[in-house]
């Protein structure tokens, strides 16, 4: 009898056993993410290791591509049908592909998620309608990037926070020579600069309005800095015109440019030059610096959807993010693991942490339309040919206006 016992026993806990593991059954799921340098990739592995560190049973495949690529593709995949269970988006971009995503609000209602452990400006970023598509990872102002050493050996000094669009030029002008350039400029730089300088190109009812003096006149400042000034190198007509502007920079051959504090980390292992970086120049009134993130959202076609919130929630958790601010790859979301950045990322880099605590306490929200990506695609089409010489600042804006609005 107790024999039997015995064996009914092992029985029913090897029965338990199998039951248990069959509860945790694999998932397996899919993210696809933007990738600038080798070391961006290796970063966005480890958040995946992450997951699976904290749930054993999820397994995240990770899938990049360029930033270009990126947004040329997602909208490809979503009409095939092939949308990795987390989708990585720009709050630029939300406008334009929340429709992709799972709405959270209900989600984070349940499990009681904080969301004000996150910078309030990027969870707008992230929202439609007060409802929430993607939790964040990063926020951050654009800043001017610039090359201490060519500063120095022109003796000229190193700008400081909230300087002036004069001074801006002044520099730049001095910085051109022997075939080098004071900046580097892109066509998607406008809408941020002219934000800077307080000048308008979308209305009151966040309708595209390009045509109106002020847009023009910011238009003429930044088509200026190459037709007039020739302070900035021409660029394709092509969305590429960013990255050619960025390895110029990294190569030297322009002192100056744009961008954000997600670059640092591909910008370390490729200069050999002090990189110092300051605001973006304000026009007669004090500046007004837009901010933008990105974050992971959940595909809404996505067979795994409670795996994947809870992927989502370990990608943007304090300890990924601080990973990431260690790694200088982001200004983190949330608002206590930014320290992390601050002593990591920008100490490597001159009056890093002035410029963005001076860009946050001058910033304001990044006012886009619903079309945004069209009508940056029309801005890397046109733009060019005005550095160029071939339209001025109010031919280009009208056809741009008059296109975007087809």
């Amino acid at each position: 009898m107790k024999v039997l016992q015995k064996t009914l026993m092992l029985a029913a806990i090897g029965g338990s056993l199998f039951a248990t593991a069959a509860s945790a059954e694999q998932v397996n799921l899919t993210w696809q993410m933007w990738t600038g340098s080798d070391a961006d990739t290796k970063g966005w592995q480890h958040l995946a290791d992450m997951v699976t560190a904290k749930y054993p049973d999820i397994k995240v495949t990770l899938t990049t591509t360029g930033w270009v690529d990126y947004w040329t593709r997602l909208p490809v995949l979503a009409a095939s049908g092939q949308l990795a269970d987390i989708v990585s988006m720009q709050s630029l971009r939300m406008p334009n592909f929340y429709s992709l995503l799972e709405p959270l609000n209900d989600r984070i209602a349940a499990d009681k998620f904080d969301v004000g452990a996150f910078t309030s400006s990027i969870i707008g970023g992230m929202s439609i309608d007060k409802q929430l598509y993607g939790l964040p990872y990063d926020v951050g102002p654009w800043v001017v990037y610039y090359n201490q050493d060519a500063f120095e050996a022109a003796g000229i000094a190193l700008p400081k926070p909230g300087w002036t669009l004069a001074e801006f030029t002044d520099a730049a002008k001095k910085l051109t020579k022997d075939g080098k350039y004071g900046f580097g400029i892109t066509p998607q730089n406008y809408s941020v600069l002219a934000s800077a300088w307080g000048d308008k190109y979308v209305n009151d009812a966040r309708e595209l309005d390009l045509t109106n003096p002020s847009a023009i006149t910011a238009a003429e400042t930044v088509i200026g800095f190459a037709a007039k000034d020739k302070i900035a190198p021409l660029v394709p007509s092509s969305a590429d015109a960013g990255t050619v502007i960025q390895g110029r920079f990294y190569s030297g051959n322009v002192a100056m440019y744009v961008d954000g504090p997600w670059s640092i980390i591909g910008m370390k292992d490729k200069v050999k030059f002090k990189v110092g970086s300051t605001t973006l120049p304000r026009g007669e009134g004090e500046l007004t610096a837009v901010t933008a993130g990105s974050g992971f959202g959940i595909a809404t076609t996505s067979k795994n959807k409670d795996a994947a919130w809870k992927a989502i929630q370990v990608l943007t958790s304090p300890e990924a993010l601080q990973y990431l601010a260690e790694q200088g790859r982001a200004l983190p979301a949330r608002t206590a693991s930014q320290s992390s950045w601050y002593k990591v990322a920008a100490k490597d880099i001159t009056n890093g942490g002035e410029a963005i605590d001076y860009s946050l306490a001058h910033s304001v929200p990044y006012v886009i339309t619903n079309n945004w990506a069209a009508v940056e695609n029309l801005f890397n089409q046109y733009f060019p040919p005005a550095f160029a010489g071939s339209a001025d600042a109010k031919q280009t804006m009208d056809a741009i206006q008059s296109l975007a609005q087809q």
